[in-house]
């Protein structure tokens, strides 16, 4: 599908999918490696340059926030059009979620084999969907999707990487994502660190959850809510990070304040 990224409004898709027959003009997901090659080269170009001092990160969206753009044409406050869709053609929504998982498998090992140490599935739009239906048409596909990278990755020799699933507003749903066979849950703002360690038990690694509009405070404020953050997570089996992406009016200085304070509170947890 044709898609654009307009200024100030983001992905946005000119022909919308509105009719199951829609589905018959989606090219063959065996595609994806010769027409996705500039991201690999990219990838590779990026981790050249890196030279060791950050890891790279490796991204894609889930089949289920996928599937919402080219349902809605673009971002949407209800995602009323891709829910329609799940309640009235059901058939139809898993074909395409099916479809969207066989071109994410092969992007994301590519992105592997292209230099990326890490990989974070992205599940945006989790909250839209609720327990039953997030159970039903999100949870299969993610758990295909590590299931599929890790076995591919084996198959072509490739070494196994972390995996980081962030289900935006899916705190309904943090014990089943702690056993889809992702190494990393990724957590917003809105989940209180304590309570979300007690639901997914030991074994896994927790990521987040900074509210980003707290780098609008202070400095000095920015440092106390990472320093409180970070007791509340404790130093094990945890990575630091904000509950969600940057707005584009944050202040670069203010990312910074925040990256310092994780470091300079990590250390003293450390040492304690």
């Amino acid at each position: 599908m044709e898609v654009t990224m307009v200024p100030g409004k983001g992905p946005s898709f000119p022909e919308p999918l509105r009719e199951e027959r829609d589905l018959e003009r989606l090219r063959d997901p065996a595609t994806v490696a010769s027409e996705l090659g500039y991201v690999f080269q990219a990838i590779t170009l990026t981790r050249q340059r890196l030279a060791g001092r950050v890891p790279l990160i490796g991204f894609a969206g889930a089949p289920w926030t996928l599937m919402t753009y080219m349902v809605e044409g673009g971002s949407s406050s209800t995602m009323a059009q891709a829910k329609r869709w799940l309640y009235q053609r059901p058939q139809a929504s898993h074909q395409l979620l099916r479809i969207l998982t066989d071109a994410l498998v092969p992007y994301l090992v590519g992105q592997v084999a292209a230099g990326a140490q890490a990989l974070q599935l992205f599940e945006s739009h989790a909250g839209h969907l609720g327990p039953q239906l997030f159970n039903k048409f999100a949870l299969p596909y993610i758990r295909d999707v590590a299931k599929r990278v890790k076995a591919r990755l084996q198959e072509s020799g490739l070494a196994p990487v972390p995996m980081i699933i962030f289900a935006k507003d899916g705190h309904f749903a943090l014990e089943e994502l702690a056993q889809a066979g992702y190494e990393v849950v990724g957590l917003d703002w809105t989940v209180a660190p304590e309570k979300a360690r007690e639901r997914v038990g030991k074994t896994v690694t927790l990521q987040g959850n900074l509210d980003p509009c707290a780098l609008y405070a202070s400095e000095e404020e920015i440092g106390r809510l990472v320093q409180q953050m970070l007791n509340d997570f404790g130093p094990q089996r945890y990575i630091a990070n904000l509950g969600h992406g940057l707005y584009p009016d944050m202040d670069p200085e203010h990312v910074g304040a925040f990256v310092d304070a994780v470091h300079r509170y990590s250390r003293l947890l450390r040492q304690n």
